[in-house]
């Protein structure tokens, strides 16, 4: 019978509990709910460990920053879809968002929304017999509010604010970012890829004025960018491909403009699953000069109504800065 060597379990040095560190304590538990079942209490007893006291950095960065540093946030459709341009509303409102960007997807729920009080088609369905993203007052609309846009010298986001505000009926305006941010005055920039959004596919499609008015609108992204400086956040809610591509190369056309700035802000994405595009041109490239970056994952409809409701809870509270 062959003798196999075993480890000599007697000789192991053991250590005291009393001198090892531990990253978990009582202190940092969730607890139960008590007679205050406030949102405000639900928040303070979350755990403050792993993805929780990530949760809580990213709403006190951006409660602090709000009004004071560049709140940026990147949209991609689905967070339009699944019913949050309400919540994005009142950030708007309440001067917390500096600067919205959204991927096409999300301008043309959007769109839908606010005019005809409905989106989301069944694609599949569509596809098979070739009636997939051909709604005609869609397509129409949209693409002659980017070419007059393009004939003003206006950016897609302004063009569509502007054609939703002067049309003669919406069914839902009251749910529309592309109109709270304008009434708002904050800049609202559409980035497109041509041929990635149903309404490149209609007759009345202009490839120039796509062109001219998502170009304009990098520009636009680019020029707000430095106000990161310092104390900012980028939040990226959504958007696996277009909009972190477009982020990091507004960020160098910003960083080239002003002397390698705007350094030190959070940067965030907020995602379903996590991505490689949004991981490395959001979360860790823009912020390996300063600042930190955070990666949330959770279904869109309870990850950023939770983010949003922090921020407006902590908005309630005296500031501690000076």
């Amino acid at each position: 019978m062959t003798e196999y060597r075993e480890a000599d379990f007697s000789r192991l040095k053991t250590v005291s509990i009393a001198q090892r560190p531990n990253k978990v304590d009582a202190s940092l538990l969730g607890q139960p709910p008590g007679r205050d079942q406030s949102f405000a209490a639900f928040w303070r007893s979350l755990p403050d460990i792993l993805a929780a006291k990530d949760l809580r950095y990213v709403a006190d960065q951006i409660a602090r920053a709000a009004g004071r540093r560049a709140v940026v946030v990147l949209l991609g459709g689905h967070v339009i879809k699944v019913g949050l341009g309400p919540l994005l509303r009142e950030l708007l409102a309440r001067g917390v968002i500096s600067h919205l960007a959204l991927n096409g997807s999300a301008a043309i729920h959007d769109f839908e929304l606010a005019a005809f009080g409905g989106t989301s088609e069944d694609v599949a369905r569509g596809l098979a017999d070739g009636s997939f993203g051909m709604a005609e007052e869609t397509g129409r609309e949209m693409n002659a509010a980017v070419a007059a846009g393009a004939r003003a010298g206006r950016g897609m986001g302004e063009a569509l604010a502007e054609y939703l505000r002067g049309r003669a009926t919406l069914a839902a305006p009251e749910v529309s970012v592309l109109l709270a941010a304008a009434a708002a005055g904050i800049p609202v920039t559409v980035h497109v890829t041509i041929g990635a959004d149903i309404t490149h596919q209609h007759p009345s499609a202009d490839g120039a004025a796509l062109g001219a008015t998502s170009h304009r609108d990098l520009k636009r992204l680019a020029a707000s960018l430095p106000a990161l400086d310092d104390g900012g956040v980028v939040l990226n809610l959504g958007s696996a491909v277009v909009m972190p591509e477009v982020f990091l190369k507004a960020l160098t056309v910003a960083r080239n403009l002003n002397g390698g700035k705007p350094k030190g802000f959070t940067a965030c994405d907020c995602d379903m699953q996590r991505h490689y595009r949004p991981r490395v041109n959001v979360v860790e490239r823009p912020t390996l000069a300063g600042g930190r970056g955070v990666q949330l994952t959770g279904h869109h409809e309870i990850l950023i109504p939770l983010l949003c409701w922090a921020v407006l809870e902590q908005l309630k509270r005296p500031s501690d800065d000076p």
